[in-house]
């Protein structure tokens, strides 16, 4: 959610042949979350509860968006309603790179990174390499290789189809319930991980002017109200 004060993506380039990322009957419109984000800084520990509700997804388009509430924050009257949306990392859309909001390749290397779901992505994709290519007494090498190719492009050629979590960066766009001078800022974004097994999102929030590496931690309700499954779409 939005955090205290303090381009399009380059994946649009990406290769058009790439599968999209599995469906999830977890990750459509209508589905709620709840957790909280940690927003400490080195003054004092503080976690905001938060509740996520997806209104829109379009995985063919790699499109998704909701709404964010955050409902202790201590300068706000009223808990905090922001509208986001959401690009999926499908290597056919959006890559890992996201070439703007201030974020540069290594933010991004350095973000994603903190993901443990990550770096199996890059196992996965090697032993699949290797295993059609008959290199298996090279499969450090090739590791070694789409960590390169992912810090080099985003990751254009890395296989996300099959893969078990599903990352995306959010973006707030405004508020929905109060002014911009309620004393946060959502001028930053999150990257995001979102597991396809039991519907938990992780996240970290990035904005240079803010606490660093703030973290979402959310888990599904089972709660699903009515959304919209395609990209046009009313807030209500």
């Amino acid at each position: 959610t939005a955090t205290p004060s303090s381009q399009s993506s380059s994946g649009q380039e990406a290769n058009a042949v790439q599968p999209s990322p599995p469906s999830c009957s977890l990750l459509t419109a209508g589905r709620c979350f709840a957790g909280t984000q940690n927003v400490s800084s080195l003054q004092k520990d503080e976690a905001w509860k938060v509740n996520v509700r997806i209104h829109g997804c379009d995985i063919e388009q790699g499109y998704l968006c909701g709404t964010m509430e955050a409902l202790n924050v201590p300068l706000a009257d009223t808990p905090v309603v922001t509208f986001w949306e959401g690009e999926i990392v499908d290597a056919k859309n959006y890559t890992f790179f996201t070439g703007k909001w201030e974020a540069s390749a290594e933010d991004d290397v350095r973000h994603w990174s903190k993901f443990p779901s990550f770096t199996p992505l890059l196992v996965t994709n090697c032993l699949n390499w290797c295993g059609q290519q008959h290199e298996f007494e090279n499969v450090l090498l090739i590791y070694f290789v789409l960590q390169s190719q992912i810090e080099a492009d985003g990751g254009k050629s890395v296989d996300l189809s099959n893969y078990p979590y599903i990352f995306m960066r959010w973006k707030e766009q405004y508020f929905v319930n109060v002014g911009v001078d309620c004393g946060l800022t959502i001028a930053g974004f999150y990257y995001v991980c979102f597991s396809c097994s039991d519907g938990s999102i992780s996240g970290f929030y990035y904005d240079p002017n803010s606490s660093p590496f703030q973290k979402l931690e959310l888990k599904c309700t089972n709660e699903k109200q009515s959304g919209f499954t395609f990209s046009s779409y009313e807030l209500q």
